[in-house]
């Protein structure tokens, strides 16, 4: 083999294999997290061979909405496979179908209190930040949150969709936050 034909060789393996690997990965059901809602690094998603429950940590596709337009054009959501281009949430799962939300100055279900979910009038690059109505979560739908304070989540963004569920979210090896 002459040495312009290993050099070849050596290019196109060392960025076909990777290239292999990762698509792998994502076939199998793995995710990078980078955003700040949930620990950074590497998550796999699992499949809910039940109804989604309260408490769940869940990966699901955000529905095309001007809110979730709004989040794109802001960066509150990053570009990816679900459709719109837009990239599968994190969240965890604090409402079901006909429960009722109220939004104060934080979250409110059924009348109790759900931690960390203090509201913002505006966000970290100081843009005005327009909660939910609040409301029964209507049939289909679920609610969703974040602990990190800057989550966009169900407090700006309302109920969406549970058929956009992909499945549970599970951390593989992530980093402390």
């Amino acid at each position: 083999m002459t040495m312009r034909r290993r050099r070849a060789v050596g290019i196109v393996s060392s960025t076909l294999i990777p290239g292999l690997m990762l698509a792998a990965a994502y076939g199998a059901g793995f995710r990078l997290n980078l955003t700040p809602s949930y620990p950074l690094g590497l998550w796999r998603i699992e499949a809910v061979n039940r109804p989604v429950a309260i408490g769940d940590l869940i990966f699901i596709c955000p529905p095309r909405t001007p809110a979730f337009t709004l989040g794109v054009e802001r960066g509150y959501v990053r570009p990816g496979t679900c459709g719109g281009g837009m990239s599968p949430l994190i969240k965890t799962v604090v409402a079901l179908p006909g429960q009722h939300v109220e939004i104060a100055r934080h979250v409110i279900i059924d009348g109790r209190d759900l931690p960390h979910s203090d509201l913002h009038a505006i966000d970290a690059d100081g843009r005005t930040l327009a909660p939910w109505s609040g409301g029964a979560v209507p049939s289909g739908n679920l609610f969703l949150h974040s602990d990190f304070p800057g989550s966009y989540d169900s407090r700006y963004f309302g109920p969406i969709p549970a058929s956009g569920v992909l499945g549970r979210a599970l951390p593989v090896l992530t980093l402390a936050r």
